[in-house]
C-alpha cells in the first residue's frame, strides 16, 4: 500500500508530505495506481519548483520513499501559488484514493 501523509499548520497550510511504499496493485511496470500517484507527487513538486522559484527540501529512496517540505518562510504572494499547487495535488491523490482505496491511504496531520 502507498501511505501518504500530509502536514499541516495550525491555519491549514501544507507544510510537507511524505509518500511510502508502493501500491502492489499490479507488476512493477505495469502498476498504474503507483504510476498515477508517482507522477502527481513529483509533477506537483516540479510545478512548484517551476512556477514558484522556490526549492523544496526534498529526500527520495529507491524504496519508494518521498518527502517534501516547504521553506516555512516564503514571502505571502509565494505561499499562495505553492499552497494552491500542493492542495491541487492533494486533491488529485484523493481522487486516486476513492477509486483504489485498498492501494493508497492518505492522512492529514496537524503539526502547528
Amino acid at each position: 500500500m502507498i501511505f501518504v501523509e500530509i502536514c499541516q499548520d495550525d491555519k491549514g497550510k501544507i507544510t510537507s508530505f511524505t509518500m511510502s511504499g508502493h501500491a502492489e496493485f499490479a507488476e512493477k511496470g505495469q502498476d498504474i495506481v503507483c504510476a498515477g500517484a508517482s507522477a502527481v507527487a513529483f509533477g506537483s513538486i516540479n510545478a512548484v519548483i517551476s512556477l514558484t522559484g522556490i526549492t523544496p527540501d526534498i529526500e527520495q529512496t529507491e524504496s519508494g520513499f518521498l518527502s517534501c517540505t516547504i521553506p516555512g518562510d516564503l514571502p505571502v504572494d509565494t505561499s499562495e501559488r505553492v499552497q494552491l499547487l500542493l492542495e491541487a495535488m492533494a486533491i488529485s491523490l484523493q481522487t486516486i484514493e476513492r477509486d483504489y482505496k485498498e492501494y493508497i491511504n492518505i492522512t492529514f496531520k496537524n503539526r502547528g
